[in-house]
């Protein structure tokens, strides 16, 4: 059975760049009906920060999409082929490595374009401690489209529909709890971040030009994708990935884990929270930009499946009761974050930042 690892080409991409090599070629049999069927349209474009050269996408190795006839051509003197290569990965999950001379020229014309995108935020005052924020935040954004194959659409039911509506029905009942004069102490940001899938721009925007002191602000609860049941909890669904409750603040870790314990009693699962975990998760989705500004966050998630940026991630596909069960273990964490006396102490040291 294949891993998420290897179900997953962006995580190939981003495990190859970690060792910074100069270009990726990456070997598809659909390059060339894709080439084909969107001849002059050329590629999605590659999306930054304006003026901001020191993030990560403006660092990375290109990725060019080529054939097997071309991978063949590379390898025409070392007695290897791209067939045969495949075939001994296949056969023993192991990489293989064969060193090519070859000399390729590429040529293209960068065009830049402004392009304007926006996070989308809603604000509920507090009441005796409204000074401090606590912030929902989940991404709206998805890939796009998926040249590749019949259906193009990438929907993004999943990744991440799902964050976005729950925020939307946290915010609903902390709105009708309102209503009734019993609304939070704290201040509540709901934040629908633009471009994590670009490399987190929208959450890396708001870090570095917050709206409220990020001095105030007192924890981050990420929703990225959980309306999904992973093949490790098929038979057990009742479950949540937490990732990173633990990595700043130990008294986060202890309210998350008496709260899912009173109301919600869901399995937690600790397994992307390892730091020797190789998907690295932590570092990649809208919470990280909080953690590396030193406010606690805790990141909900459904885990890998099949459909993970693929067409496939429809509403169809939904579990929308184990969708409703996590968002109120984030809603029951966040009404008590909100209205404790004291909000979570900072006391572990910010892990080393990885890229993403």
């Amino acid at each position: 059975e294949q891993s998420d690892w290897g179900r997953s080409r962006t995580m190939r991409i981003q495990s190859l760049r970690s060792k910074n090599p100069a270009v990726i070629l990456s070997v598809s049999s659909t390059v060339a009906p894709m080439v084909q069927r969107f001849a002059g349209k050329g590629p999605a474009p590659r999306l930054t920060i304006k003026g901001n050269t020191s993030t990560p996408t403006a660092q990375q190795a290109p990725v060019f999409n080529i054939t097997p006839e071309v991978a063949n051509a590379f390898l025409k003197n070392s007695g290897k082929s791209y067939e045969s290569l495949k075939a001994s990965i296949d056969n023993t999950s192991e990489p293989q490595t064969q060193t090519v001379q070859a000399n390729f020229t590429t040529s293209f014309s960068p065009k830049v374009t402004d392009v304007k995108a926006v996070n989308v935020l809603g604000f509920m005052e507090g009441t005796d401690l409204k000074d401090e924020i606590l912030v929902f935040s989940a991404h709206y954004d998805h890939i796009g489209l998926n040249p590749a194959g019949p259906d193009f659409v990438n929907n993004g039911a999943d990744d991440d529909g799902s964050g976005t509506t729950g925020i939307i029905e946290i915010a609903r009942a902390f709105t009708t709890a309102k209503k009734d004069g019993k609304g939070p102490r704290r201040s509540i940001l709901f934040l629908g971040n633009v471009g994590e899938e670009e490399g987190l721009l929208g959450s890396q925007w708001y870090t570095d030009n917050p709206v409220f002191p990020l001095s105030k602000t007192i924890t981050d609860l990420n929703i990225d994708m959980i309306g999904r049941i992973d093949p490790a909890h098929a038979a057990n669904p009742d479950y949540c990935y937490l990732i990173g409750s633990d990595k700043l603040s130990t008294e986060l870790h202890k309210i998350s884990e008496e709260t899912n314990a009173l109301y919600t009693k869901l399995k937690i699962d600790y397994k992307y929270n390892d730091p020797n975990d190789p998907e690295q998760i932590y570092y990649r989705s809208d919470h990280y930009n909080f953690a590396k500004h030193n406010v606690p966050i805790i990141f909900y998630f459904n885990g890998m499946h099949e459909d993970y940026h693929k067409p496939g991630d429809e509403v169809s596909k939904i579990d929308f009761g184990m969708l409703v069960k996590r968002a109120q273990l984030v809603f029951y964490t966040g009404w008590e974050l909100a209205n404790r006396d004291k909000r979570p102490v900072v006391d572990v040291t910010t892990p080393a930042p990885r890229r993403r």
